[in-house]
């Protein structure tokens, strides 16, 4: 291989795994991430690239001709990030490289500045998401203003302390027992003071902040479509972090024992009478979250819609005795059609309007209750709950994963890429990438207009 073509495939493959790299930190599915590091790699002019992903670690490798010996190229994927403006930043850019609007050397640069930019809101404005999305949960699970502005308030606690530990380098791990057992503390102090409010819906608002951040889908979304190496890692990544929620609530309740308080969880009764203000919060939730996960202002509209259609169809569906697993899986399959076509129509991956509008599904209350059963009421009745929760996670993953099968359109050239990738595509061009030869680019035709 001459060194003008060596310095051609090295530059495509390491703009193709810096793509990747981007998809892969934002709980994007391996799925995606090869389609779209193949078609990267497509658009400079590169055939028959083998990608292989391991969760940490990505690999592109390429063999010019059958005599000569294939060169591999591996990228590390060193950072974990909730960043929906740089994924859709990123979606833009591969979307625009496959029109052939940019050159591979443009493409290099723009992705430079968008990995290497800030956030597109100040960080602290990102606080207010979070504790809006805790004030929403409160309100879906049927409490007060009073308690919400609790909840509100000890979200931006947690978050802030939350950040505090990551930039000290603390792993996840803990910071999810300190998140959680920040959360029981307050509860507890109500409980004390005895507060004319519901302490245990404070403890469900932390819950589902900390598990907004649990890339579950993804998981889930790999082992369906047979990345199971990258699905098992998500998987135990997902358990473990669910683990620290626990262990931190697990430690709030056995001092509210020592000391003789116990902090019940209320029974929650679905009213149709309150069924606007459910919807409303559900809305409200989704929207918050996107927020402080920095998603583009052009997509909270359409997060909006399915927050509030996924706290519907779930009030509706529990009100009719389905149960809690099977409510969460339709209204999961209700965001997951719907997100697709919001997510194209806004110019956003459907990744950022599923995952929004999914939030007001997560079982914190549940995870809460079975912790709380756990050690009051028996072993037996704890682990049914709990188990109950893990069947709401795995309701909520497989639900918006068949909504994005039956609602992503069936074309010709789409069909030929599911079959080839045998998954659901939530981010990257649905279209293959193919290089543009013998034909000059719109970017070509207005520098010769230029000139």
């Amino acid at each position: 291989m001459e060194p003008d073509e060596q310095r051609e495939v090295y530059a495509t493959i390491d703009l193709a795994l810096r793509v990747g790299e981007v998809l892969l930190s934002s709980g994007a599915g391996t799925a995606d991430a090869t389609a779209t590091i193949l078609g990267v790699t497509a658009a400079g002019g590169l055939r028959g690239c083998e990608v292989d992903i391991t969760f940490t670690s990505m690999a592109v490798s390429y063999q010019a001709a059958p005599d000569v010996a294939p060169e591999t190229h591996i990228r590390l994927v060193r950072y974990r990030s909730q960043d929906f403006s740089r994924l859709t930043e990123v979606d833009r850019l591969v979307r625009r490289l496959a029109r052939g609007d940019l050159t591979r050397e443009e493409a290099s640069r723009e992705l430079a500045r968008i990995t290497s930019a800030g956030p597109p809101y100040p960080r602290w404005s990102s606080l207010l998401g979070w504790g809006g999305m805790a004030g929403g949960a409160t309100l879906l699970l049927g409490g007060g203003w009073l308690i919400t502005l609790i909840a509100v308030l000890t979200a931006v606690v947690i978050e802030s302390s939350n950040r505090w530990f990551s930039r000290q380098r603390l792993p996840a791990f803990y910071q999810q027992v300190i998140g959680a057992f920040v959360a029981t503390a307050v509860a507890l102090g109500l409980y004390a003071v005895h507060a004319p409010v519901k302490p245990s819906l404070v403890v469900a608002a932390g819950i589902i902040l900390l598990l907004a951040g649990i890339a579950l889908t993804g998981a889930v979304q790999d082992a369906i479509t047979g990345y199971y190496v990258t699905a098992a890692a998500r998987l135990l990544e997902a358990m473990l972090l669910t683990g620290g929620i626990i262990a931190g609530v697990s430690l709030g309740l056995s001092l509210a024992v020592k000391f003789g308080m116990r902090v019940g969880v209320e029974p929650q009764t679905v009213q149709l009478a309150n069924l606007p203000i459910m919807v409303l919060s559900g809305a409200v939730m989704a929207v918050s979250f996107a927020y402080a996960t920095y998603a583009p202002l052009r997509a909270l509209l359409p997060v909006a819609v399915m927050g509030a259609l996924a706290s519907l169809v779930f009030t509706l569906m529990t009100r009719a005795s389905f149960g809690p697993a099977w409510s969460t899986a339709a209204a999961a399959f209700v965001v997951g059609l719907g997100g697709y076509s919001g997510g194209r129509r806004t110019g956003v991956p459907p990744l950022v309007v599923v995952v929004a509008g999914s939030i007001p599904l997560l079982p914190g209350l549940t995870i809460y209750k079975g912790l709380y059963e756990l050690m009051n009421a028996g072993q037996v009745v704890g682990i049914v709950s709990l188990t109950t929760a893990v069947a709401i996670g795995v309701a909520l993953a497989s639900g918006l994963i068949l909504g994005e099968y039956v609602a992503q359109p069936i074309r010709r050239e789409a069909r030929r890429l599911e079959d080839r990738l045998a998954g659901p595509r939530l981010v990257g061009p649905r279209r293959p990438i193919r290089r543009r030869t013998g034909r000059t680019t719109r970017t070509t035709r207005r520098r010769r207009r230029a000139a």
